[in-house]
């Protein structure tokens, strides 16, 4: 008979950040303001609270990636905020993983946090928005 405790295999790091028990962004590197929204197999939301902006990635299909590169699915980035009584959605840019499209969203809070203590109204908020983009340290389909 055995005592010991069987051995369990450890999953890398990048598929246990991943799993639905788990936040794609931990709470505690979230920048303020910001908050997981939906997490799901096709779908990653945050929302900032005040202004309410949402940063979105969407599994989709990779229709308008190279040939070369084989993906049938991608994931798109894009931000949406309310103006008035509708609301304004604008692409960020598409990226190959799901993990890629995690640290695109992240990469976005930073920017905009870096200047949401700026915003005085609508058009401010619109332009600090049109101004997000993801660098070269998550690379674009």
């Amino acid at each position: 008979m055995r005592t010991q405790a069987e051995p369990t295999l450890a999953r890398p790091p990048s598929q246990l950040d991943m799993l639905p028990d788990h936040p794609p962004i931990p709470r505690e590197a979230l920048p303020p303001g910001w908050g997981l929204t939906s997490f799901c197999d096709d779908e990653v939301i945050y929302r900032h609270r005040n202004p309410l902006i949402d940063l979105v990635a969407e599994s989709t299909s990779a229709d308008r990636s190279h040939p070369r590169l084989g993906l049938c699915r991608c994931w798109a980035l894009r931000y949406r905020y309310e103006l008035g009584e509708q609301f304004v959605v604008e692409p960020i840019g598409r990226v190959a993983t799901r993990r890629a499209a995690v640290d695109g969203i992240l990469e976005c809070m930073e920017l905009i946090n870096a200047s949401i203590d700026d915003i005085a109204d609508p058009v401010a908020l619109h332009d600090l928005l049109s101004r997000v983009r993801l660098s070269d340290g998550v690379p674009e389909l």
